[in-house]
């Protein structure tokens, strides 16, 4: 149905809304996301030869990377804000252009001081496509549809970046490489925000509702932007829960220490223990592809409690995984291989599940700012929470016990706690189609 059909009656809503365009924003956005998350990760796959180069250490990558992260929590915020103020075309545009031009910059660091600053700018400039990009997708999908097109977005983003981080890897072969690998990426990001001026078409705020579908993009609900409303998300007790969930997901540390793990506790070699990295990605692929399909299963069979059952099942799949993989002494690496791709895919399970969990309690309006809250204030207060604790807490104890403790009884925690949203997702989803209704009647009310 078109986004400028003529104003409609309210008993002609269509539960399967199509929105205009939607295939092509899906495509566009995943490629730009997969180019963002490239870049994004590139001082970390090049830093060898960027030590080597500029004099550096570990330390000095864990400072940039930590305050990349903690310049990204208000930036995902703001970069919302502008885009209700602006476009969210606008924005995806603006990130992209803006952190292949700092990656560019970057390029020509002549010290560690100037690749902190640029490294800093360019994430935060980056991390603005995330909620925009995913509430233009909500935007494009219906309810019903958003667990396919997550899957496909998370799917083919990760799939991208195991096809490139090898051929990144080359870039190390020459002295210079790093320099020319951040200048090729922060060309191509640029590239990537001249294709999503040309090929976006935001269908607006809503335009995936029945509710708004038949509205004209102009007369629909604008986006919140408040911190009143951002403030009222947590009244929304499903999103409070997601948000508790959000703090409680240990997942990070697998691929923050997995490696280590192998290496210091299971006496494998770095390039050997490394290996586990590819049936992990591939596991995510295949979890994230195959929980699309199910979530929509779900969603027809069980539509007011599949997906917390399948959310819950995710957190313990991975907890059972991780204990085998990290608490038994299992001999050959193949057998870690299976159990770190099997971590993979029960990882990979979740953004197919969380992101339309959200939507379908938070009103258009206001999707936006949560998504926002969601992937950069609360992601980073959970990376930030783990990553400095576990590493803590492994000095004195040991990796071994700290996964023991965040991958296996805290996912087991996450998993009941997630089970509360039994009692109020129904409730919550009710009461965001009952807003919905109370927009389109005042914004038919001001027509008439």
């Amino acid at each position: 149905m078109s986004t400028t059909a003529p104003d409609a009656p309210a008993s002609q809503h269509s539960p399967a809304t199509r929105v205009p365009h939607r295939w092509r924003n899906l495509a566009t956005l995943t490629g730009s996301t997969a180019v963002d998350s490239t870049e994004g990760s590139l001082i970390g796959t090049l830093f060898p030869s960027i030590a080597a180069s500029l004099g550096l250490n570990s330390g000095h990558l864990g400072t940039m990377t930590a305050l990349g992260k903690l310049a990204s929590a208000p930036a995902g915020p703001l970069w919302t804000w502008l885009a209700a103020c602006t476009s969210r075309k606008t924005v995806l545009v603006t990130t992209s252009l803006l952190g292949g031009a700092f990656g560019i910059a970057s390029a020509f660091s002549t010290g560690y001081i100037s690749l902190l600053v640029l490294n800093v700018l360019m994430a935060a400039a980056l991390v603005g496509a995330s909620p925009v990009g995913n509430a233009l997708i909500l935007d494009c999908f219906s309810d019903r549809e958003r667990a396919r097109a997550m899957s496909y977005f998370y799917g083919a983003i990760n799939g991208i970046a195991s096809l490139m981080g090898p051929l990144i890897g080359l870039f190390s072969l020459s002295e210079d490489g790093w320099r020319y690998g951040l200048a090729t990426m922060g060309s191509i990001a640029a590239l990537a925000g001249v294709a999503q001026l040309v090929l976006i078409k935001d269908p607006g705020v809503g335009a995936s509702e029945p509710e708004f579908a038949d509205l004209a993009s102009g007369r629909r609900v604008r986006e919140k932007t408040s911190l009143r409303a951002i403030l009222g998300l947590f009244r929304v007790r499903s999103y409070s829960l997601m948000m508790l969930s959000r703090l409680l997901s240990g997942h990070l540390l697998i691929s923050v220490y997995g490696v280590t793990f192998l290496v210091d506790e299971r006496g494998f070699s770095n390039a050997l223990a490394a290996t586990v990295l590819l049936p992990f990605g591939i596991g995510y692929l295949v979890g994230t592809l195959g929980g699309g399909m199910l979530v929509g299963v779900l969603d027809r069979v069980m539509p007011r409690h599949g997906r917390i059952w399948y959310i819950q099942l995710a957190q313990i799949l991975f907890a059972v995984a991780a204990m085998v993989a990290t608490q038994l002494h299992l001999g050959g690496i193949l057998a870690y291989a299976v159990l770190w791709a099997l971590m993979g895919a029960a990882q990979g399970m979740n953004p197919p599940v969380n992101r339309p969990i959200v939507a379908a309690v938070i009103p258009p309006k206001l999707r936006g700012q949560a998504m926002a809250v969601f992937i950069t204030v609360f992601e980073t207060i959970g990376w930030a929470l783990f990553s400095f604790g576990a590493g803590q807490f492994a000095v004195t104890h040991g990796i071994q016990s700290v996964f023991f403790w965040v991958l296996g009884v805290l996912m087991v925690v996450n998993a009941l706690v997630l089970g509360l949203l039994h009692l109020t997702y129904p409730r919550d989803v009710a009461a965001a189609t009952a807003d919905r209704e109370r927009d389109r009647e005042a914004t038919l009310g001001a027509s008439g």
